[in-house]
């Protein structure tokens, strides 16, 4: 049946055609039928909507308004695209060679050398000297690369990435899109730090400050300036090029300019020399250098170079090994960057020079100065350990040293119980406050130099005086006792008032006036009897310096700090030294007796606190009305130092007179400075038993404010006064 089908005979019908037309007519009949099957009806509503209608009119329409904004903003893009790249042109022709651009200070640096030659402080713009993306330490190159633009070696000089990274990061923080961070690029910063080649000028702007404000303003324009600045740098430096005037030209605190400065500054070395703990703690001061400056606040600084510590290892400039250590061991300041820019001795010594020579100048300044660095730190100590042992902590009380050579030269000073500040009040240099009894050694220095013995004797009786103008004027002793006939010694060793106010009063006040001005204290003082008191004010530092006049022979000194002062690179100094010791005031003789009477109120009278065991010491209590100012002045054969106590609104001390915590802290610094020192004798005088008044040598003659002498009758008023 299957191959009947198969062979099936040829009908008559199909003979009648051939071969080729019986095969083609069925395939042009399926053919026929494929072509003409009948079309499936168009799906109509949501899933197929016609090419006409609104929404296709709409579509056309957006269309239409799409290529015409498109148009526009193409063209103006061609536009901006060729101004930018004129602009970038112009800017590439003014840009000067890069060695041009890396100090760009204003003004110059004043920088202070000690005794030794060593640097202890720093003022002004400091410019440590060119640094090079060569020179500088790796680990610091890495460091600034890490913090600031990770890309910087790959973009052109603006990174849109950073920048859109920038303003979501504001934006998300709750500042404007341009507040806060602000996405820039190391290039972009370098164009910032030169003001977009806009030099300083000083006809334009009121301060450099101002200038600086302007330069650092962060606007939409500003920015565009930058980034057009930025690209023309991109073109005319190298990467290596814009980097090293980044380093030389960043602000990095305490007025370090660059990165030199900032090392040399805040370690004493070099930024070549800098390890990956320095280099990081440097580079976290440029996104706040006030705040992270070291000398501000070590904790804070450390805090912040931990952080970049760990970008430098995230981003593979450290190993996990470095990391760790950097961490562990983190940057410490050097000796002379803890000391806070030398504090109120640099700011003395600031106070001292011509303006065009210290904040105004437009030099490198060089000053080598008195200071001793180790007496320094042992004032300060000393100044320390009394408010922490001894004084509550709640007490607002305030307190001064000066510790200084016989000849005037201040070798260390504390303007306040707080030792390493800057820019503060010196109560040391610029307080004016009752000496006291302090100022009894120039009543007695006076009449030592007429002639008169220490051994001399003067009653101590109750005592009055008519003073023109202002009626009776009776002093009393501080114990509120009279103690009959004493020696002049015994009176200033038990710093007794009556006696004081008496030999003032016998050898003459303007004559005492005469020599407390020549020795130094020439500052209003008081015209009436309680002269001999120490009713006149006086610095510390003026009343140290009367006392190195005691002890040098009795020649009057100026206190110094400054030895000679140059610019940088030139050896002839243009400065001196303007202090040290001025002409004679009182007889050497009369000095060194005066030295033994003086020695006397340590070993025996009311300065025995302040007995230094192994030295002979000198010097003289002090407590002015109404205990609002304490002191104790002394010295040695080395040194002299003088203290002060008090409050700054003139409050009363509770308890506290010059015989007790001044005396303390005045033992507790000269202990501190004479450490290591063989102990050496006072230059004292010790007298020989008196002669009568009559019979004692001419006394010399001293020229007085308005001229003339005491005259026999101050001669007989001695006699009736001082005994045998």
């Amino acid at each position: 049946m299957s191959e009947s089908k198969r062979r099936r005979p040829q009908l008559v019908a199909d003979k009648r055609y051939g071969t080729a037309s019986r095969k083609k007519a069925p395939a042009k009949s399926r053919s026929t039928t494929k072509r003409r099957a009948p079309r499936k009806p168009a799906r109509r509503g949501p899933r197929g909507p016609r090419r006409g209608g609104p929404i296709g009119a709409l579509r056309r329409l957006f269309r239409w308004v799409f290529g015409l904004i498109w148009g526009f903003f193409w063209r103006v893009g061609m536009v901006v695209l060729l101004l930018t790249a004129i602009a970038v042109g112009y800017i590439y022709t003014t840009l000067p060679d890069a060695r041009a651009l890396l100090d760009g200070r204003a003004r110059g640096s004043v920088t202070m050398l000690d005794r030794n030659g060593d640097v202890f402080a720093w003022r002004g713009d400091q410019f440590g000297g060119v640094i090079t993306a060569d020179t500088v330490s790796p680990h610091l190159k890495n460091a600034v690369i890490a913090t600031e633009d990770k890309r910087f070696y790959y973009h052109l000089g603006v990174s849109p990435r950073g920048v859109a990274s920038a303003i979501r990061i504001n934006l998300s923080e709750g500042r404007g899109p341009l507040s806060g961070h602000g996405g820039s690029t190391i290039t972009q910063q370098t164009a910032k730090l030169i003001c977009l080649g806009v030099p300083y000028d000083q006809t334009k702007w009121e301060s450099e400050a101002e200038y600086e404000a302007d330069c650092r303003r962060g606007s939409l324009w500003r920015k565009v300036k930058e980034a057009v600045y930025a690209l023309a740098m991109e073109a005319r430096y190298s990467k290596d090029e814009i980097l090293t005037i980044y380093l030389n030209r960043a602000f990095l605190g305490a007025g370090a300019r660059g990165f030199e400065a900032a090392s040399q500054r805040y370690f004493g070395k070099s930024a070549a020399e800098v390890d990956p703990a320095e280099s990081a703690m440097l580079a976290g001061l440029l996104v706040a250098p006030t705040r992270y400056a070291p000398t501000n606040n070590l904790q804070r600084s450390q805090d912040r170079a931990t952080v970049i510590v760990g970008l430098m290892g995230e981003q593979g400039y450290l190993t996990a090994e470095q990391v760790n250590q950097a961490r562990n061991s983190p940057a410490v300041l050097s000796e002379a960057a803890a000391a806070r820019a030398g504090g109120y001795f640099a700011d003395w010594v600031m106070s001292e020079i011509p303006d065009y020579f210290g904040d105004n100048t437009t030099e490198d300044v060089v000053i080598r100065t008195t200071l001793d660095q180790n007496i320094q730190s042992a004032v300060e100590e000393a100044m320390k350990f009394i408010f922490q042992e001894k004084v509550h902590e709640d007490s607002e009380a305030q307190a001064a040293i000066v510790v200084m050579s016989a000849d005037g030269a201040v070798r260390g000073m504390v303007g306040g119980r707080k030792t390493r500040v800057s820019g503060v009040f010196n109560r040391a240099t610029q307080a004016q406050r009752q000496t006291g009894s302090a100022f009894k050694p120039f009543v007695y220095a006076t009449a030592l130099d007429l002639g008169h013995s220490p051994l001399a004797t003067v009653v101590d009786e109750p005592y009055c005086i008519d003073v023109p103008g202002s009626g009776r004027y009776c002093p009393k002793n501080y114990t509120r006792k009279n103690y009959g006939r004493v020696t002049l010694t015994d009176a200033l060793k038990r710093s007794l008032n009556i006696p004081a106010v008496k030999v003032s009063e016998a050898v003459g006040r303007d004559k005492v006036r005469l020599v407390a001005s020549e020795f130094g204290l020439a500052s209003d003082l008081a015209a009436g009897p309680a002269l001999a008191l120490g009713a006149s004010e006086s610095t510390l530092i003026g009343m140290t310096g009367a006392y190195a006049g005691i002890l040098n022979g009795g020649s009057a000194v100026t206190p110094y700090g400054i030895v000679e002062l140059t610019l940088q690179g030139d050896p002839d100094p243009v400065m001196g030294a303007e202090g040290g010791i001025r002409e004679r005031v009182i007889q050497k003789e009369a000095a060194g007796q005066l030295i033994w009477m003086m020695e006397k109120v340590i070993s025996e009278g009311t300065g025995t606190r302040a007995q230094l065991p192994g030295w002979q010491a000198a010097g003289k209590t002090g407590t002015s009305q109404e205990a609002r100012d304490a002191w104790f002045v002394g010295f040695t054969s080395q040194y002299v130092a003088g203290v002060w106590m008090g409050y700054d609104d003139n409050t009363p001390l509770s308890g506290v007179t010059g015989s007790g915590l001044p005396a303390e802290i005045w033992k507790e610094t000269m202990l501190r400075v004479h450490e290591g020192l063989e102990p050496e004798p006072l230059p004292l005088i010790v007298p020989q038993q008196p002669v009568r008044q009559t019979e004692q040598r001419p006394q010399p003659q001293r020229q007085q404010p308005g001229g003339g002498g005491l005259g026999q009758a101050v001669d007989n008023l001695l006699r009736g006064i001082f005994g045998n």
